[in-house]
């Protein structure tokens, strides 16, 4: 099965819509094979405002319909607690709103863009869209991270090379409850990182420090800003790591 007969069998769809590489191509190749299709953007306290801006952008780009929805993530507190299967109770509540919003403006059948590179297992995230039905016309397609950045710049989509990102919430350890205070320096340390120019990097809390990974092209000019970013990182956290393990 190919995209195209995807959505010759399923004309009418709603997309978990998060402004990243996979879902932008999915809404891309929704509208060029004329289906009629809805993205939903779920806005929270995980989400930095640079991947909702992005989402309204490609949308725009594409004259797709777009909604937004907002979720209270600390008002679950199997969330927030922060347990190894956080992903599994966040993506249920997500999807379970964007399922509602769908169902609600007429669309039956929800897809999101997870791909054939994703590995399935059992990963908590993967097990809460099976257990709402949601379908990924990528990973049913057999399209791969590479083959979809490909496609997409070649349909000139600005996503074709946009690093992977995960939500903030990720950049906290296991077992240690989110707050939003902690959300908010990762996502204004991140932000600085990003205006200097760098990309593909996380920075995760590690006690009261920040441990920060970059892929190994990246880090000659890390050490170049050494001190700048030692400054800037240091109103957030009581000291500034760096892990040599790099990000592939």
């Amino acid at each position: 099965m190919d995209l195209q007969e995807f959505f010759r069998n399923n004309p009418k769809v709603a997309l978990a819509f998060s402004g990243g590489v996979d879902s932008a191509y999915l809404l891309y190749a929704a509208k060029k094979h004329g289906a009629e299709v809805r993205a939903y953007y779920v806005k929270s306290a995980f989400q930095p405002q640079f991947e909702l801006e992005d989402a309204k952008r490609l949308a725009k780009e594409l004259g797709a319909d777009m909604k937004i929805l907002e979720a209270d993530v600390f008002g679950d507190a199997l969330v927030t607690a922060n347990p190894a299967d956080r992903c599994y109770h966040c993506k249920k509540r997500i999807f379970s709103e964007i399922g509602k919003a769908a169902a609600t403006d007429g669309f039956s059948v929800l897809m999101d863009g997870t791909n054939a590179s994703d590995d399935a297992g059992d990963r908590p995230g993967m097990r809460a869209l099976r257990e709402l039905s949601v379908r990924s016309p990528l990973r049913e397609c057999g399209l791969t991270k590479d083959e979809i950045r490909r496609l997409s710049k070649e349909a000139g989509l600005f996503t074709w090379n946009k690093p992977a990102y995960a939500c903030l919430a990720t950049r906290i350890p296991t077992g240690e409850p989110i707050t939003a205070e902690k959300l908010q320096k990762t996502e204004q340390a991140e932000d600085y990182l990003f205006s200097l120019g760098l990309t593909d990097f996380r920075v995760r809390m590690f006690g009261g420090a920040a441990r920060l990974q970059f892929t190994e092209g990246q880090l000659s000019k890390v050490l170049e800003k050494r001190t700048e970013i030692i400054k800037e990182l240091r109103k957030y956290y009581d000291a500034v790591l760096l892990d040599l393990e790099v990000r592939e």
